[in-house]
């Protein structure tokens, strides 16, 4: 490595050593996905950054793995960050489509950079360096309508939408199911093999229990060398955490139902307080939005704290309710 790199990863690392101090942590212990225990591995990160950029780096050192202390979602870290050539990358997967995930983004990526500058004058006259940040989700849900791939804006949240918005954030989603995305799928065998179990447990969850389709997914993965080595050395973490994030996934479905439900019961009400069928849609579409807005909030402010562990009981009224209560959102 040349005396510049060494210098350029330094730099990096002191970057990311900043962006680590003072993190607010909750005491809850949250599990880690499949995908980021698997790209946590430097190699492997680094492998899955050369596939999406068609850059060739070899050196793993060059790479600083950031952990964002708030990016929590449903008692589970799904996120991978990392510092690399100036340039903050998050990566996270995705089994269901997620509108919110520019907004989420906006929430990690506001906390670092506030760690980032922690210390340091953002009155003085020299501007204050941060790395460029760049979004990624890989999608391997089973919705069939997601393209190879798409763009979600956080400006497409915004209540009164403008052609140029002050503040903007952009996400871009890969669908990594089978037949989507070969030439990515193809450069990084660690993400194809990855798809490939996925799809052999959502294949068995159709045909049998849960942790049958979990086991017989592991023992055929690691017998036709799918992530075999990984499997055999995590077999019980990855069952575990399998049969918790596919737990996730029916709760994350309760959740938008119930969204549905409070959005429309609350349109239904101004609907009849209006007492026109113009107030009732008016008041419908207000509901849901209202609906959505609050739960995201909840969501957000419950997996930061002491409540991260209920986010997946907010399907009970009474639990929701009592968080709402709790958290002062009305």
């Amino acid at each position: 490595m040349t005396k510049k790199r060494q210098e350029a990863v330094q730099t990096e690392r002191t970057l990311v050593e900043q962006t680590a101090i003072e993190q607010p942590k909750a005491n809850v212990k949250y599990k880690d996905t499949i995908f980021r225990m698997l790209f946590s591995e430097p190699e492997h990160l680094l492998s899955l950054y050369n596939a999406v950029t068609g850059k060739d780096y070899r050196d793993p050192d060059a790479l600083n793995v950031v952990t964002l202390e708030n990016a929590v979602y449903m008692g589970m870290k799904n996120d991978l960050a990392f510092v690399l050539e100036m340039g903050m990358y998050l990566y996270e997967h995705q089994s269901t489509y997620n509108p919110n995930i520019p907004l989420r983004d906006l929430f990690y990526i506001a906390s670092e950079y506030q760690a980032l500058a922690d210390g340091k004058s953002l009155y003085s006259s020299g501007i204050q360096k941060i790395p460029t940040p760049k979004f990624l989700v890989f999608y391997n849900g089973l919705d069939h309508k997601v393209p190879d791939r798409m763009e979600l804006r956080l400006s497409d949240a915004y209540e009164n939408p403008v052609d140029e918005p002050d503040l903007e954030l952009k996400v871009t989603m890969l669908n990594i199911n089978a037949g989507h995305n070969e030439e990515l799928m193809n450069s990084c065998h660690v993400l194809q093999e990855y798809a490939r179990y996925v799809a052999r447990v959502q294949k068995y969850v159709a045909e049998m229990p849960l942790d049958e389709a979990v086991e017989r997914a592991v023992t055929e993965c690691i017998r036709e060398g799918i992530l075999a080595e990984f499997l055999k050395k995590n077999r019980a973490e990855v069952v575990k955490v399998s049969i918790f994030e596919y737990d996730k996934e029916k709760e994350e479905k309760k959740l938008r139902k119930a969204e549905y439900e409070y959005g429309r019961e609350q349109g239904r009400e101004e609907g009849r307080e209006e007492g026109r069928e113009e107030g009732r849609e008016e008041g419908r579409i207000e509901g849901e939005r209202s609906g959505r807005t609050h739960l995201l909030t909840l969501i957000s402010q419950m997996s930061a704290g002491e409540d991260a562990d209920k986010v997946t009981q907010l399907t009970d009224p009474e639990v929701l309710e009592a968080m709402m209560k709790k958290y002062g959102i009305e």
